[in-house]
């Protein structure tokens, strides 16, 4: 009897330790920490902080296995905006437990989407893609 309820105990203190470190990097990235537990709307900010239109959201959760290569590629440009390489998102990928407290509660800062805001604006101006904002 007191395995399952030390098994639920641990899983529940990881699950909140995972929540609080992807609410700091929300917070460093600009956005409001609370949307790390809100389901949907979550993945919605993570484009945001990737840089990315939100309509993704649909791509990532809508169709089958082009899902998994979106939240993938997404996890890549997150790690991107906060300084880092393609190493580190495999760790996000394969060992998110110890990668997102990593980056939440280390000295990771947050550079803009891409890592490089002047570029990503440059891009911007030049592509003029942007769903949100219907000017043109």
């Amino acid at each position: 009897m007191e395995f399952p309820i030390a098994f639920i105990v641990i899983c529940l203190a990881i699950t909140v330790f995972l929540i609080a470190a992807q609410w700091r990097v929300f917070e460093k990235a600009g956005q409001p920490g609370w949307a790390a537990i809100i389901p949907i709307y979550n993945a919605y900010i993570m484009t945001k902080i990737g840089g990315k239109p939100g309509w993704w959201v649909v791509i990532l959760l809508l169709v089958p296995v082009v899902n998994i290569i979106f939240a993938i590629w997404l996890l890549n440009m997150v790690s991107k905006s906060f300084g880092k390489d393609e190493g580190f998102t495999a760790g996000l990928v394969f060992l998110g437990i110890i990668f997102w407290p990593i980056l939440g509660f280390g000295n990771a800062k947050y550079l803009g989407p891409y890592g490089d805001p002047a570029a990503f604006n440059a891009y911007q101006e030049k592509n003029k893609f942007d769903f949100e904002n219907k000017q043109q």
